[in-house]
């Protein structure tokens, strides 16, 4: 596999572009290609096997286009399809799970809050995590339902998702959270909306930069890391309406080509 070649990012849908942009500051060098399987959002209320072919189908489109490396930046895709991935597939996969870890080893309160889908919350993966990290600690877990669609239809500033967070967070700061850890890639979009909620006291942990670090790691070890200059591309595609992914990364201000494609 020649290191020119693109890592490969998928989602279901635009939120892991909060992942892609973590990449691409952290492996500015580095040719990327995104799949927003926004059509089939959002997985979290899917059933496993479900998930597990959403993940195989976006897999073997990104191997098509040549990527040497798939981040899963999805957390119910990672807790859910991460390890069929791996045995099925021979390129080095990256997945994204709930920050729990730095959260629960920094609490002072003992309560950590995490916003997350049914279908990380529910998954053998987050449940191992929880159980290793939480001796002693309160964890508050809470499904975002809703929240995905409504950042999907390019609505994050709405009236609906402003009602939606304070119903979903109330019940942390009544339980004294001073973590809330965001498992779900589409949710560092609402970190404004949610600060203005929660205050300055508490802190917010996304895994986005834990993603891009572990991918330069792998590139590394695997030499394929890309070392020449040359100026890169950056392919982002959605099977559904590519307005909100274009909203999205023009906040960015990177130089994109955005496309629809049917997968």
């Amino acid at each position: 596999m020649n290191s020119k070649h693109p890592i490969g990012i998928f989602d279901s849908g635009v939120g892991g572009l909060s992942i892609w942009h973590e990449i691409i500051t952290i492996l500015p060098n580095e040719n990327t290609i995104y799949l927003a399987d926004s059509k089939n959002a959002p997985y979290g209320q899917k059933p496993k096997e479900k998930i597990i072919e959403f993940s195989i189908k976006n897999t073997e489109l990104l191997l098509d286009m040549g990527s040497k490396l798939i981040v899963v930046a999805c957390n119910t895709a990672t807790t859910n399809a991460i390890k069929y991935l791996r045995d099925n597939y021979s390129v080095p996969f990256i997945g994204i799970e709930p920050a729990i870890k730095p959260a629960a080893l920094n609490t002072k309160t003992n309560h950590i809050g995490v916003l997350a889908t049914q279908g990380t919350l529910s998954s053998e993966l987050f449940n191992s995590t929880s159980q290793k990290f939480s001796e002693g600690i309160s964890i508050i877990e809470q499904i975002g339902e809703g929240l995905v669609p409504l950042i999907e239809d390019g609505k994050s500033n709405s009236i609906e998702m402003e009602k939606l967070l304070r119903k979903y967070l109330r019940p942390m700061l009544d339980k004294n959270i001073d973590f809330l850890v965001l498992g779900c890639s589409h949710y560092p979009f609402l970190i404004p909306h949610i600060k203005k909620i929660i205050g300055n006291n508490i802190t917010i942990i996304d895994s986005g930069q834990a993603v891009a670090k572990q991918t330069k790691i792998i590139l590394e070890k695997n030499s394929l890391l890309q070392t020449n200059n040359s100026i890169p591309t950056h392919e982002l595609y959605s099977n559904a309406d590519i307005k909100t992914l274009e909203q999205i990364v023009n906040i960015f201000q990177m130089n994109t080509s955005i496309s629809y494609l049917e997968f």
